[in-house]
């Protein structure tokens, strides 16, 4: 986060200048609703604009950043210019945002944790590793190739090639149509791409193949928030607590529902629990603020 910005002020012919940009780009981002329309800006004005420039440069749509400064802004209380106050940058077409010492995928929410390769790819095989023991030799060999190609799927959603990553996430499913994780990807890319039927559709069939998927709930619990329906987000971030316990993100998302909804001392249970989980994480000062104001307003008002 900056300090306080100088006074100076800069034209719009200023802006252009210092950023190499067209009028014609500042009008369009105008349109677009990345910026407000001014003749004169600040210099954290020019920030936002460099930030902007840089994601567009990356090949990021305008609708993908718009989508994800909302999501910032809800997700994350007291953040208003989340372009200046937070680390906004992108990986492919991708935008993630730094709070903290985490990496976060603003538009499910979800932390980006620094695993190793082999750790990743232990994680995101683990819906199928006991399936494999019991498979016949050709199966086996169709799990492993299936493996081979999830891995290929990631790598280049990494790099941006969407729609090598689907193909690469279809031919999963083709040789072990088990294999939930590559349902959940292809999931959380309509999600993003805000193809809503098709993201429920994909988290849907993950559940089927696997029904402890916690992950494949949660998921599904954000796109069920995002459509306004709340008891069917709260239903699957539910779920995805009884199948992992310690969700800290599931006991955060409900906490939220619970306290926007009018049941703070539901709330209170969550919150705690996320504390107890992820006590350290840049979302922990916000969890002890909300306690604290459901003891003020609640528990001392009616003591």
């Amino acid at each position: 986060m900056i300090g306080d910005p100088p006074k100076q002020r800069y034209t719009r012919r200023d802006v252009r200048r210092l950023l190499n940009l067209s009028e014609r780009q500042l009008k369009r981002w105008e349109e677009q609703g990345l910026i407000e329309p001014a003749e004169e800006y600040d210099f954290v004005d020019l920030v936002t604009l460099r930030t902007i420039a840089k994601l567009q440069q990356g090949r990021v749509r305008a609708p993908e950043i718009r989508r994800a400064l909302e999501a910032v802004r809800r997700k994350l209380e007291g953040i208003e210019n989340p372009l200046v106050e937070l680390r906004v940058f992108s990986e492919g077409r991708k935008v993630f945002v730094q709070v903290g010492n985490q990496t976060m995928e603003p538009v499910s929410g979800q932390l980006l944790l620094d695993f190793d390769r082999d750790e990743m790819r232990r994680l995101v095989s683990f819906p199928v590793a006991d399936a494999r023991r019991s498979k016949t030799g050709r199966q086996a060999g169709e799990t492993l190739r299936a493996e081979l190609l999830f891995q290929r799927g990631v790598e280049m959603e990494g790099a941006g090639d969407i729609e090598g990553a689907i193909q690469a996430y279809e031919e999963v499913i083709a040789a072990d149509p088990g294999f939930a994780g590559a349902y959940v990807n292809l999931g959380t890319i309509y999600f993003t791409a805000r193809e809503l039927g098709k993201a429920e559709e994909y988290y849907r069939r993950a559940v089927e193949v696997d029904r402890h998927y916690a992950l494949a709930h949660f998921n599904l619990g954000n796109l069920y928030e995002e459509l306004g329906k709340r008891a069917e987000a709260l239903a699957e971030y539910q779920l995805a607590l009884k199948f992992n316990p310690h969700y800290a993100d599931a006991h955060y998302n409900i906490a939220l529902l619970y306290q926007s909804g009018g049941q703070p001392l539901k709330a209170v249970r969550h919150w705690k629990a996320y504390l107890k989980l992820d006590p350290g994480s840049p979302w922990a000062a916000i969890a002890r603020r909300e306690l604290d104001r459901i003891y003020r307003e609640t528990i001392l008002k009616n003591s």
